[in-house]
């Protein structure tokens, strides 16, 4: 498998480009190497889609952090055919993912298409959900049971749309509209997929009544999404295929699955690495011991030094969380300590702390004062 290049080196931009430079970049390379411009040229292909998926990443905050931080591995596709990546099925995948720059039908009319209809826009769209883990779950990875709505063939026409097909009235058979709009800069024409025909350029003389001639209908679908381990907030996976179905046997679209974290009662997480803190009675503090400390693994001892200071930070090495599918090695758990001084005290505890305060002006306690304490507190 060949090695991925750097997405900043494809589109020739420094790694602190602004948003704007990195759209410049991407837009020329997309027009010189645009496979109407270039036909049979494999290379130029391969070059137009190298900078689509570079630019899909980098336009994005969240994904370019994610890229930043883990380099191609924030995208390498999980097992069962979901991933971290981008991915197009075609160059007309790519204008209407990134139809903010180029516009609905930039291409169509500089590289000869004269205005006619594009094949596959009859595609069906992208759907996005959101799932909410726990860390226990980020730790381990799991599988995720979730019930969507999208639209699947129509059970009474079985997907046809209707019978007797006819030149669409809406669109006279191109498969594209335009729309007219004013802005601040004047009027803004548009180029869109025919909402009658779907993009097909035509319709029918008796149109399903259950679909009104689209071909399909919403249902409700449950699927299984794979997350694997380490994930974080803000990162997503794309399920191919599992999206509405596309009109007429046009392509389905894809799911994006958006991660999100539930708030975690006792744990704090930065990266890799979890926060919690843990108090610590004075008397364990002063003479040393240790206490029990909850882990995504379960319970650990965590030895209290003699001295133990409140707002120290102990580090339990590898008691974090794995990186991204596992790679590397996990983070750390760091405690800090609060120190847990008694609200209220009974005679016999007044007793001993004032005998600790008379003794505060001394260097040395002797042992059986300590033991004392030790025993009324612990």
């Amino acid at each position: 498998m060949a090695t991925k290049r750097d997405f900043y080196e494809i589109l020739g931009v420094p790694k602190d480009a602004s948003e704007d430079q990195i759209k410049s970049a991407y837009k020329k390379l997309a027009i010189k190497h645009h496979p109407d411009k270039n036909p049979g040229d494999k290379a130029s292909e391969e070059k137009f889609k190298e900078a689509a998926e570079a630019y899909d990443v980098l336009r994005d905050g969240e994904k370019r952090q994610q890229y930043d931080r883990f380099g191609h591995a924030a995208f390498d596709g999980s097992q069962g055919g979901g991933g971290f990546q981008g991915g197009f099925s075609g160059a007309e995948d790519i204008f209407s993912r990134f139809s903010d720059i180029f516009g609905d039908s930039m291409f169509g009319g500089m590289f000869g298409g004269g205005g006619g209809r594009r094949q596959g826009s009859n595609r069906g769209q992208d759907l996005q959900v959101r799932v909410k883990l726990s860390l226990e779950e980020i730790a381990e990875g799991v599988t995720k049971k979730i019930k969507i709505k999208r639209m699947e063939p129509c059970h009474t026409c079985e997907g046809a749309g209707g019978k007797g097909k006819k030149t669409c009235d809406t669109c006279r058979g191109v498969g594209q509209v335009k729309q007219v709009s004013q802005s601040l800069f004047g009027q803004m024409i548009n180029v869109v997929t025919c909402p009658r025909c779907g993009g097909t350029g035509s319709s029918f003389e008796n149109a399903c009544r259950t679909c009104d001639g689209t071909g399909l209908e919403k249902q409700e679908a449950t699927i299984s999404v794979q997350i694997p381990v380490g994930v974080a907030e803000g990162n997503y996976l794309t399920l191919r295929g599992e999206g509405n179905k596309g009109a007429r046997g046009g392509a389905a679209g894809d799911i994006i699955v958006l991660i999100e974290e539930a708030e975690h009662d006792m744990f704090h997480r930065d990266g890799q690495n979890l926060y919690a803190e843990a108090r610590v009675p004075f008397t364990t503090a002063s003479l040393g011991g240790s206490i029990r400390i909850p882990t995504l693994d379960g319970d650990v001892d965590l030895k209290i030094p003699a001295g133990t200071q409140s707002g120290k930070v102990f580090a339990l090495r590898g008691k974090g969380l794995p990186g991204l599918h596992g790679r590397g090695t996990k983070g750390d758990l760091l405690v800090k300590i609060h120190i847990r001084v008694p609200e209220k005290l009974n005679a016999k505890q007044k007793e001993l702390i004032e005998e600790l305060k008379s003794c505060e002006s001394g260097t040395n306690y002797e042992k059986t004062f300590f033991d004392k304490v030790k025993e009324i507190f612990s």
